[in-house]
């Protein structure tokens, strides 16, 4: 499954896009927006993009888990050579130690990522401000042909972005088509 991005340019042409990708057998749950008119897309009805989309949650707390699980491990091993709990320490203990930095890491990175906007749409951050809209297509092995033949035949107006094939990696880069 890919994400395909399209820049949209007005309210009604994302309406219209919204529409047509429903005739075509495209769920909400596959079609998100992006933009900063959340109430027009709220009274257009359009699915709007989620806070896992739109902030840098998950690659953050990803990042943060791999910070603090590095200190777990050192901390694990300068408990071992200085041995403040004795020579006699359960191995349970060193691999406590590790969990619980790894998962001081993962929170901590995740309230970093709650502040960050996702990496992915930082390249569409002026777009957005400027008023257009993002609109966010998962699309499915057999309908990928059919969603660009219908945006290239109806949606003149859209602008086919970016596509993503590795849409849940976070790691991953758009391959921008702009």
């Amino acid at each position: 499954m890919k994400c395909v991005y399209y820049l949209s340019p007005t309210l009604k042409s994302t309406q219209q896009i919204s529409d047509d990708l429903h005739e075509i057998g495209v769920d909400d749950w596959f079609l998100h927006i992006v933009s900063k008119d959340e109430s027009g897309l709220s009274k257009q009805k359009l699915h709007s993009s989620n806070y896992i989309e739109t902030l840098d949650v998950i690659r953050d707390g990803l990042i943060g888990a791999a910070c603090g699980f590095a200190a777990g491990i050192a901390g694990a091993l300068l408990t071992m050579i200085t041995q403040p709990f004795g020579p006699d320490m359960h191995w349970f203990g060193y691999v406590a130690i590790v969990f619980v930095w790894s998962c001081f890491g993962a929170w901590v990175g995740g309230l970093v990522g709650i502040a960050s906007e996702n990496k992915k749409l930082a390249k569409f951050h002026d777009e957005i401000e400027a008023g257009k809209y993002l609109v966010l297509i998962y699309a499915k092995k057999h309908q990928e042909e059919k969603i660009q033949q219908m945006m290239a035949s109806k949606h003149n107006e859209a602008e086919l972005a970016a596509v993503d094939a590795n849409f849940l990696n976070p790691f991953a880069e758009l391959k921008m088509t702009t």
